[in-house]
């Protein structure tokens, strides 16, 4: 409010040193949260059952469906249109160049599945939640972000420690950042979708009273607590959803879809690990991969929490095939649906989506593909209804993790929930009160703010792997001389 200018200058400057000099260490990070959390998972230690539970609180489709709207809600719906079309205009510099081209197809769709899938997901809430249940329900210790360190300090970490404090404050900054900008822009999106459909004039008054609906339906929503509201809410987000992509799959070039759905996720697969380590061209992946990847370790601590509190009497097979493989798969299959049909589009009329994707932006391409496709008015519609209730899903869930991290407790009180709902929305609003630019400024500062977040998660890496055995004992799942 009293100097944007510096606060984007700093923001920027800020961006350009994390992107340069953690960029690599993210990569590697993100990767070996991968790697490891597979081979738990598929090792005796994945029989484990977590949150000292003997059976799951929520059933399989209650509980993935909470998981999806995680991440995917962050901007699976805008991204999922835009990001394979960028891809495919222009190929990413890691393949042979063939922009626009049917050959860029599989590149442009492998490329947005990297982005949005395997590691992206596992680093939201494996290893970094096998710890954190650990400690909180089975040790007794307040379920906060310090529980990250806990494999190094040990209960010290919970007592008055000043680095569990600096930990528990970087995660919710981090968070907040997070959550801020997507709540704007994605008013934003909304704000333009409304124009676009129903002429409604796409003004700064508008946008405000979006955003307003979506904090009081969140509000409600986290009001009435994560097995009521939050699970109703996730449930009908990806009901809606499932319906749209039928929708688009009937209606769209349905054996299209299916057949790049196959052959980019091979493509995806076969180049996993050169994509995950590429260093290639800086700049690029500084607008990319090392943007995701900071994006996604700075909400890596809510996300933990929330996907710990949801998953009590889980095993850590169970966990880490929900998060690491089920979840990215459906994402992959969205964005193919989506983006894949956009694709198709501009390869049978060049430039029926890449001219108003270049003019308009991310809402403009979501819009222009609908607008190609029977039912195009009804499609979009529906793309603005799920807009809405995956932005209201993401800010309850966010809201109430922090509100855990704040208290410790699993059940935090209605009114701190409430308040951090409030203090969002108020936030998003005034920032779309001083304009487009802070919006994508405060998105750009959850890059900045993960460097301190992915240094308080790496010890998650050995530390689940030790909690795993330690488990596996306690639960005669091995023997104790076999467990070293």
């Amino acid at each position: 409010m009293i100097d944007l200018d510096m606060v984007e200058n700093w923001i920027n400057t800020s961006f350009s040193f994390s992107a340069k000099y953690f960029g690599a260490y993210w990569e590697v990070l993100l990767l070996a949260n991968f790697v490891i959390g597979l081979a738990l998972a598929f090792s005796k230690y994945g029989k484990v059952r977590l949150g000292q539970k003997s059976k799951p609180e929520n059933g399989y489709y209650r509980w993935v469906s909470m998981i999806l709207c995680t991440l995917l809600a962050s901007g699976g719906v805008f991204w999922a249109a835009s990001e394979p079309m960028t891809h495919f205009i222009t190929t990413p510099p890691l393949f042979p160049d063939n922009s626009s081209a049917l050959a860029g197809v599989e590149p442009a769709l492998a490329q947005s599945f990297f982005h949005w899938g395997f590691l992206a997901w596992a680093i939201l809430g494996t290893l970094a939640t096998i710890v954190l249940m650990y400690a909180h329900y089975h040790k007794g210790y307040p379920m906060k972000p310090r529980a990250f360190l806990y494999p190094i300090f040990g209960e010290k970490i919970f007592h008055k420690s000043v680095v569990g404090s600096i930990a528990d404050i970087i995660s919710i900054v981090a968070v907040a950042a997070g959550t801020m900008g997507p709540i704007g822009f994605l008013g934003l999106q909304l704000g333009y979708g409304l124009h676009w459909l129903f002429d409604i004039p796409n003004t700064l008054v508008t946008n405000i009273v979006i955003v307003s609906a979506l904090i009081v339906i969140a509000a409600i929503s986290v009001a009435s607590g994560v097995d009521r509201g939050i699970q109703f809410l996730s449930r009908m987000n990806v009901g809606l959803t499932v319906f749209l992509a039928v929708c688009i799959l009937i209606l769209g070039p349905t054996m299209f879809i299916l057949n790049k759905f196959v052959s980019a996720e091979g493509f995806h697969i076969q180049n996993m690990l050169t994509m995950a380590l590429y260093q290639g061209d800086q700049d690029w992946l500084g607008w990319w991969t090392v943007f995701f990847w900071g994006w996604f370790l700075g909400y890596g601590p809510m996300m933990a929490i929330f996907i710990g509190r949801i998953s009590r009497g889980r095993t850590i097979r169970e966990l880490i095939i929900a998060v690491s493989i089920v979840a990215p798969l459906v994402t992959n299959f969205w964005f193919t649906v989506v983006g894949g049909t956009g694709i198709k589009i501009e390869l049978d009329k060049p430039g029926a989506i890449s001219v108003p994707f270049s003019e308009g932006g991310m809402p403009a391409a979501v819009m222009s593909i609908m607008d190609q496709l029977p039912l195009g008015f009804f499609l979009a519609i529906g793309f603005l209804l799920v807009t809405l209730v995956f932005v209201t899903t993401t800010v309850d869930s966010i809201s109430y993790t922090v509100a855990v991290s704040l208290t410790g407790d699993d059940k935090p009180k209605k009114i701190i929930r409430v308040f951090w709902v409030i203090i969002f929305g108020l936030m998003s609003i005034m920032l779309l009160a001083i304009g487009e630019n802070s919006i994508s400024a405060i998105q750009n500062s959850i890059v900045v703010t993960a460097v301190p977040v992915s240094i308080i998660m790496l010890p998650t890496l050995w530390g689940a792997v030790k909690i795993a055995k330690k488990l596996a004992v306690e639960q005669k799942i091995v023997d104790p001389k076999n467990s070293k």
